[in-house]
């Protein structure tokens, strides 16, 4: 068994806001896997621990550059939300979206080697480095290039949105990026959803059919049939795929139509997008205010 700390516990609370006791309950159960209790959460408190797939972990910003038919959404992280605030660590990042829209580097290391002004991107980075005294890395990027439009809708820095589609009036794809910054889809349609995702939602809904039906054992009730716990589990699946999937979402702007419909009625289209959330997925580094106080006062006695 996994020895449960104080500092996991209070990790997943910030990522979930469950109850303290539960955290630790489903650390407990989990042994430790910090994934796996998330997941355990989400079955026993239902929407309670929803939050932790849109939690920002790590500060930066996202920062997009579209010209013509040429694109590129980038995220470059930093370690404090000051420094992502910095007009010259924003001057970096914008540059950063201009090198890959005009140079289509393979991958972050090939962005690094792009010149600038005798340097390179990385000796740019290095420098800023040292003058703020703070590390900063690229992390991602995506480039387009389309024989359609491109539209791109940042909000604050810390959420962008690239939308490739061809529509005749171009308020059609500005309202689409804000769409997808506000609503978040993973894909254009139901097919398009990750596997991985799907048979996690469907891991969800089978551990709750299973409590739901220890809990009716236990109250002396007639438990669900096989038959019908699968069609729960199978439903639970659509509504989940109905959710994230950005052709059946309802349309932000007018909640009678999906998007689906809103573009079939400006006889528009969504080829692609891209999404960037800042520090999505990254485990942020969780600072014990106290513990370093008292470091200090230790230090200073000595």
């Amino acid at each position: 068994m996994a020895a449960i700390t104080a500092a996991m516990v209070g990790e997943l609370r910030a990522k979930t806001d469950a109850p303290m006791m539960e955290c630790k309950k489903a650390l407990n159960e989990a042994e430790g896997d910090m994934a796996r209790a998330e997941e355990i959460l989400r079955v026993k408190l239902g929407g309670k621990a929803s939050k932790a797939a849109s939690r920002i972990t790590a500060e930066g910003v996202v920062t997009a550059y579209v010209a013509g038919n040429i694109g590129a959404l980038v995220e470059i992280n930093s370690e404090t939300d000051f420094v992502a605030k910095n007009e010259e660590f924003m001057a970096m990042a914008n540059l950063a979206a201009k090198l890959v829209a005009e140079n289509n580097p393979a991958d972050v290391a090939a962005l690094a080697a792009l010149p600038v002004d005798g340097k390179t991107f990385d000796d740019v980075r290095t420098a800023l480095i040292g003058k703020i005294g703070e590390n900063m890395t690229v992390r991602r990027f995506q480039r387009f290039e389309t024989t359609g439009k491109l539209a791109s809708y940042l909000h604050g820095s810390r959420i962008g949105v690239i939308v490739d589609y061809d529509a005749a009036d171009e308020q059609v794809g500005k309202d689409v990026a804000m769409h997808i910054a506000a609503m978040k889809p993973v894909a254009l349609s139901s097919e398009q959803v990750p596997a991985e995702l799907i048979e996690k939602e469907r891991s969800v809904a089978q551990l709750k059919a299973k409590e739901d039906a220890e809990k009716a054992v236990a109250e002396g009730k007639q438990p669900q049939s096989e038959e019908i716990v699968a069609k729960r589990v199978d439903g639970s699946v659509q509504k989940y795929l109905k959710e994230v999937s950005l052709f059946n979402q309802a349309f932000v702007k007018n909640d009678k139509q999906s998007i689906e419909q809103m573009l079939k009625a400006n006889n528009a289209t969504v080829k692609a997008f891209t999404m960037y959330v800042v520090g999505e997925g990254i485990e942020k580094k969780v600072d014990d205010f106290a513990a370093e106080v008292a470091a200090q006062m230790a230090a200073v006695k000595q």
